[in-house]
């Protein structure tokens, strides 16, 4: 009976003795380990406001038969969110050598909308962005053309109208970027595609252009180049 008491109790001994071995060992892995904090972000809420002008539009009315001036401005919220306001006078003065009607419009519209900053790092001094804007447009058209000589009576008769009201509703979905030039100087550009919601016509039919919107119809893609200042 004696060797087995002793063989017990030498196992006994040998299992305490690991036991208090191990525990210094957990506590100085322990008191290793780093505690990981998440970052907070510190980049304030308002972040400034920025305004623009499209160069396409201004190009077209200088070197085609319509076009618009634009200019825009655009809120930045922590580098992430832009509400954006968009606004313009758009005209056309167009002569068609099939038909010989002459075509006049001019009238302001205006774009409301967001964009959204897509890149992982919001603070990069290049931008990426993805929106949508609501636009409307209010505005009058002349058609002016020459005498028809009626077959039947041998009288020259009138079709030309003047102050043909129209209203155009229309929603753009805008991929766009911009980058920084030098200190507020940046340029961007942006496609867009355009879908008209609802419209009023007026009483002889479809206006042949749309102030904002371009040449009339049910969807169309559209573009701009604009020269920022970032305040």
């Amino acid at each position: 009976m004696m060797p087995q008491k002793r063989i017990s109790e030498f196992i006994l001994s040998n299992l305490l003795l690991l036991l208090l071995l191990a525990i210094p060992t957990t506590s100085v892995a322990q008191s290793k380990r780093k505690v990981v904090v998440a970052e907070k972000d510190t980049i304030p809420f308002w972040r400034g406001i920025a305004v623009s002008f499209d160069l396409i539009g201004l190009g077209q009315i200088l070197w085609s038969d319509y076009g618009q001036y634009e200019g825009a401005l655009r809120l930045n919220l922590k580098d992430k969110y832009f509400p954006i306001i968009e606004a313009g006078y758009g005209k056309a003065d167009s002569d068609d050598p099939t038909t010989q009607l002459h075509y006049t419009s001019k009238a302001p519209y205006g774009r409301i909308g967001c964009d959204f900053n897509v890149l992982n790092d919001k603070h990069e001094f290049y931008r990426i962005y993805l929106g949508a804007r609501y636009a409307y447009s209010s505005f009058k058209y002349d058609i002016e053309s020459p005498p028809i000589t009626d077959p039947v009576w041998n009288e020259d008769v009138e079709i030309s109208s003047y102050d043909v009201s129209c209203s155009y509703h229309w929603i753009e979905f805008v991929a766009s970027c911009d980058t920084k030039i030098v200190g507020p100087l940046r340029l961007g550009w942006s496609v867009r595609y355009k879908r008209r919601l609802f419209h009023k016509e007026g009483d002889i039919g479809d206006p042949w252009y749309v102030p904002g919107y371009g040449r009339s119809g049910g969807s169309r893609i559209g573009g701009t180049f604009n020269v920022i200042l970032e305040l």
